[in-house]
């Protein structure tokens, strides 16, 4: 095990495997770190290890080679996947988490080079690495949500062209969502708006009845259909948020899978939602986002660029980078944050468009 701010590769790398087990989020903002491989190693063969349902849009970026998936299964199906990654015979692998499975799977994969961040209150994972990059001090620190990732292979002089990540969408997944859209008769005359009021973390939401009155908004000034995102497990609170909105309101919750839901958002002409998955995938795609941020700090994970917009309370506590008021679960500073402030928001972003 060699701990280093600095390393270098002395072999040659003909194939390179990246282990995210995080989120989606982290997934996307992962997207730099791969190209950043690739851009390096060109002729290298790059692989992603990924937890199920959080990557499936990487399969459409040509700097990867193939992923493989981790699922909540058996012992033998764990070993099934060691054993093909062992078959692939990779000479560099990378784990941008501090988890312990990836470590296990690390430590098993037969990698010649095993890099990960070292951290000193976990001693027996940084065993299970031969190299391991020491954190940078905080005043050569960059900021952004990319650089998670990418201070690791930083400390071995790989250096990105990108710390923003793009998307990139399947012309068929393009074809089965205008096909839905045709299905459902949603009217896209003026465009469609997409809203992702949900999150895992219920301190992160902003209340649902202040999405309904959005949305309503929405299609009276501008005459735009707001179709609804989430998961399987929100189609339920989706379905309430939509109903009795006489066809306005649409709920795709669930619906799609996540390269439809690439797709989807492509095809909106703003994306709206708290600090969750979908409005990195939407900015990703290089759609116009409004992104509502509380508790959790937005100068870490809002995604750059002029048209990608955050809205924050007006509060001193904000950002508290808690788990809601007094842990609590929820967040009065969203709780009190009103349909007024987004609404500026929206107009000035479609401040070119006729208004009703």
């Amino acid at each position: 095990m060699i701990i280093a701010s600095q390393h270098q590769i002395h072999i040659p790398v003909r194939k390179i495997l990246v282990i995210q087990l995080g989120d989606i989020g982290d997934v996307i903002w992962s997207i730099p770190t791969f190209w950043a491989l690739k851009e390096t190693f060109p002729r290298a063969g790059l692989f992603v290890l990924l937890r199920k349902h959080r990557g499936d849009f990487l399969l459409d970026d040509a700097h990867i080679e193939n992923i493989f998936i981790v699922e909540e299964g058996s012992l033998c199906d764990s070993l099934k996947l060691v054993k093909k990654i062992r078959g692939e015979n990779f000479d560099l692998l990378f784990d941008l988490r501090a988890d312990d499975r990836g470590a296990y799977l690390a430590l098993f994969s037969g990698a010649k080079i095993k890099a990960a961040q070292y951290y000193p209150g976990i001693p027996w994972r940084n065993r299970f690495f031969t190299h391991l990059v020491k954190e940078v001090p905080a005043a050569e620190k960059s900021p952004g949500a990319a650089q998670q990732s990418l201070k690791i292979v930083h400390g071995f002089g790989i250096q990105e062209s990108t710390a923003v990540p793009k998307v990139f969408v399947a012309e068929e997944a393009r074809k089965t969502i205008l096909e839905r859209l045709a299905r459902e008769k949603i009217p896209l005359q003026n465009g469609l708006v997409t809203i992702n009021p949900f999150s895992r973390w219920s301190y992160k939401e902003w209340p649902m009845d202040r999405w309904r009155r959005l949305s309503l908004w929405i299609w009276r000034r501008y005459q735009m259909p707001v179709i609804l995102t989430g998961s399987p497990a929100e189609r339920g609170r989706a379905d309430a948020l939509a109903a009795g909105t006489d066809g306005l309101i649409f709920n795709f919750a669930g619906k799609t899978t996540l390269r439809e839901m690439a797709a989807l958002l492509e095809k909106s002409s703003l994306h709206l939602g708290v600090d969750s998955a979908a409005p990195h995938m939407a900015a990703a795609v290089g759609v116009p986002t409004v992104t509502l941020y509380g508790p959790s700090d937005w100068r870490e994970w809002a995604f750059p660029g002029e048209q990608n917009r955050v809205v924050v309370p007006d509060m001193d506590c904000v950002p508290c980078c808690q788990k809601g008021c007094n842990g609590q679960g929820r967040s009065v500073c969203l709780e009190n944050l009103p349909v007024e402030r987004v609404q500026a928001v929206v107009m000035e972003i479609f401040k070119d468009r006729e208004t009703l």
